[in-house]
């Protein structure tokens, strides 16, 4: 009995299609996402009215005009006078500005500060990590804001410069934790192995494998950074520890204009909705930008939409 053997004629599988990249992955993920795009319109539109605000009016910040004292808003003066004649909207924008440039470099300082630190501890270990860790510790015992009250008045002839590096030493060690944290388990990878088999340098296997894979929480929380930094700065400018005069920020001009805010609001409200209205627009991205990157960011969805059919059949069929 001889045995016939059938050519395998079944069709071949169908190739499956290439996932999307990671990049449009996030990209459909921030576009279906309302919040980020309105809070990421009201970022710009206040970049734009900080930086471009003070080319739109002829008046000067720091020009008193003694002519036109708490001048209500009106056609000349957009947001009305001060106690001493000079244009609200002119200090409105250029405090905007000067907030905005140090909640971005404080952002920029502390997380930079945050990922090295975290790194290295998590990477090297031993000595190391305990030496690290003890200084996170360390500064996490310190009271910030007392610190920078006594510290930052003897800087008074250094600049803002120098009140943007103590806002960043004391804004880095929550987020340093979080990175050696995410380092003790990445160091364990197989494409670090393969890089220390091959004698890669261990501050380059840092900066070339370790830091590019916990970036998408460093963009989160640089992010949020500079909500927390504009705070902090208009807390500390408010009570006179910040920007000096004659230069503004939104936290001089909300002290400044407390006193007079029941009889000429002008002075108050205008700084306090555009700080309002920046932290409100920075924690809208923060957030979209966290579900955006996150890999199982989609993984509850199909789940839902599973449990609610399986539950409508149930119902049809008991």
């Amino acid at each position: 009995m001889t045995t016939t053997v059938l050519p395998d004629t079944a069709p071949p599988p169908a190739e499956e299609a290439a996932p999307a990249g990671r990049l449009r992955l996030v990209l459909t993920r921030l576009a279906a996402a309302r919040g980020v795009l309105v809070g990421a319109v009201i970022v710009l539109l206040l970049f734009l009215l900080a930086f471009l605000g003070p080319y739109l009016t002829p008046w000067d910040y720091a020009t008193p005009n003694y002519t036109a004292i708490r001048r209500p808003p009106s056609a000349e003066h957009w947001f009305g006078t001060n106690g001493i004649g000079q244009d609200v909207f002119a200090q409105t924008v250029r405090g905007l500005q000067k907030s905005l440039v140090i909640g971005l470099l404080v952002a920029l300082f502390s997380t930079v500060l945050a990922s090295l630190v975290g790194a290295c501890a998590g990477y090297f270990g031993g000595w190391a990590d305990r030496v690290l860790m003890f200084l996170v510790d360390l500064m996490l015992i310190f009271p910030s804001f007392l610190i920078i009250a006594i510290v930052s008045p003897k800087l008074r002839g250094t600049g803002w410069l120098a009140f943007v590096l103590l806002l960043g030493l004391f804004n880095w060690m929550i987020t340093a934790r979080v990175i050696r944290s995410m380092t003790l388990s990445l160091k364990e990878r197989e494409f670090v192995r393969a890089a220390e088999f091959m004698g890669v340098k261990p501050f380059r296997i840092i900066l070339r494998h370790i830091l590019p894979n916990v970036s998408s929480f460093l963009i989160i929380d640089a992010t949020i950074t500079v909500g927390g930094a504009v705070m902090s700065e208009a807390a500390l400018s408010y009570f006179g520890f910040g920007v000096r005069a004659p230069d503004v920020s939104l936290g001089t001009l909300l002290a400044a204009g407390t006193g007079d805010a029941p009889v000429f609001p002008w002075l108050f409200y205008f700084a306090a909705a555009l700080l309002v209205l920046f932290v409100l627009a920075v924690n809208l991205v923060g957030d979209g930008l966290r579900d955006a990157l996150d890999p199982t960011a989609e993984a509850g969805r199909p789940a839902r939409a599973t449990g609610t059919a399986t539950r409508r059949l149930r119902r049809r069929n008991p």
